[in-house]
């Protein structure tokens, strides 16, 4: 076993019954959710905090999480959104002049359920073999039998709508009023750094809940529509292609990331699926169809689009295509100003290769 500063013990317990033993870390409890994992070396924060991460419970593969405590600055929102770490090594010290605490503080204030010294690289080789699946976190039960009873219970996040519990209850602008651009945002799971990179460029941006009308978004008279990120199953939906198609039918210029690019390919008759293990982390590469460049690409994500279906669409060009397995990480409508990305270009943890496509969306809203 990993050694660990805790002494308390800690049960992680697999949908298909396999069972890791740890030590406590953070709030001592029970927790369940999805279990995925993160292959980034920094950023844990960004990516505690992340929306689409709403139900889940992660895996984090850098050997040393907290090792930087935690800063009120590094959020994408305003708590953590995952339902439980796993980790090898996660540190109650910290070395940073400008963090505010340490993760096992933080944790607990977020009553955050983790487990520490577990071998988080035979727990990821397992999940990449056997693919995402539910799992249980406790600190608190020691009683298996019990355990599973619990975890039997958790829902799958097959047909789950979990976007409609993470987006903003009431609608808020930033930027300036006086700008040039305005932009409407449909708030599915939106990390705060998205809509940064928005108003850095000069645009008015409001957030809207997730099942605002079309009709309803027109009253802000914008210059474009952003479609975000968000977690679960984008199928379940419906409500949210429907405004979609009626973006896309006033030919108003589009732009999705992550669950955006999902519900623009709903939108379009493209079917979505459940990925074996997903894509997650901030070291994945991806070539832009385009100009033939590559990118490496923060991602996070557990369903895709179709990709046979996508290659036999008439309206649908390919832009992006994930170098490791060729999944379709980037789209755009041939008859109308609409385009999508798997990925998240604002990289907030990662590498800002793609930022870009903020760009190009500006350019397209200010063409139109």
């Amino acid at each position: 076993m990993i050694e660990s500063t805790s002494s308390q013990p800690a049960i992680l317990i697999l949908e298909d019954g396999t069972i890791f033993h740890g030590k406590a870390f953070g709030k001592i409890g029970t927790t369940t959710g999805e279990i995925c994992f993160n292959t980034g070396m920094t950023g844990y924060q960004e990516v505690f905090t992340d929306p689409s991460y709403y139900g889940q419970v992660i895996i984090m593969n850098n050997v040393h999480i907290g090792n930087y405590g935690v800063k009120d600055e590094d959020v994408e929102s305003s708590s953590i959104k995952v339902k439980g770490v796993i980790g090898r090594n996660l540190e109650q010290q910290y070395s940073r002049f400008a963090a505010n605490n340490s993760l096992q503080e933080y944790f607990e204030q977020q009553n955050i359920v983790a487990i520490d010294a577990i071998d988080t690289r035979a727990l990821v080789i397992h999940i990449r073999q056997q693919g995402a699946m539910n799992c249980l976190i406790s600190s608190d039960n020691n009683n298996v039998e019990e355990l599973k009873k619990i975890l039997s219970k958790v829902p799958s996040m097959n047909g789950l709508d979990l976007a409609s519990t993470v987006s903003t209850k009431e609608n808020y602008t930033l930027g300036e009023e006086k700008n040039n651009i305005r932009i409407a945002v449909l708030d599915f799971g939106v990390k705060k750094n998205i809509l940064n990179c928005m108003v850095e460029r000069g645009a008015y941006v409001k957030v809207f809940n997730a099942d605002t009308t079309f009709d309803e978004l027109e009253k802000f008279s914008p210059d474009g529509y952003f479609i975000s990120n968000g977690p679960g199953d984008p199928e379940p939906l419906h409500y949210a292609v429907k405004t979609i198609k009626k973006i896309l039918n006033a030919k108003k210029p589009l732009f999705g990331i992550c669950l955006g690019q999902q519900l623009l390919a709903l939108a379009n008759d493209i079917p979505t699926f459940k990925m074996h293990h997903g894509h997650r982390g901030l070291n994945h590469p991806v070539k832009n169809m385009i100009t033939s460049k590559c990118e490496i690409t923060t991602q996070n994500h557990g369903f895709g689009v179709d990709a046979d279906a996508v290659r036999l669409s008439k309206n649908i060009e390919i832009t992006h295509i994930n170098l490791d397995d060729d999944s379709i990480e980037g789209i755009r409508l041939k008859d109308r100003p609409a385009f999508s990305v798997q990925y998240h270009p604002e990289s907030t943890p990662g590498p800002h290769d793609s930022r870009y496509l903020f760009d190009e969306f500006f350019k397209m809203m200010k063409n139109s």
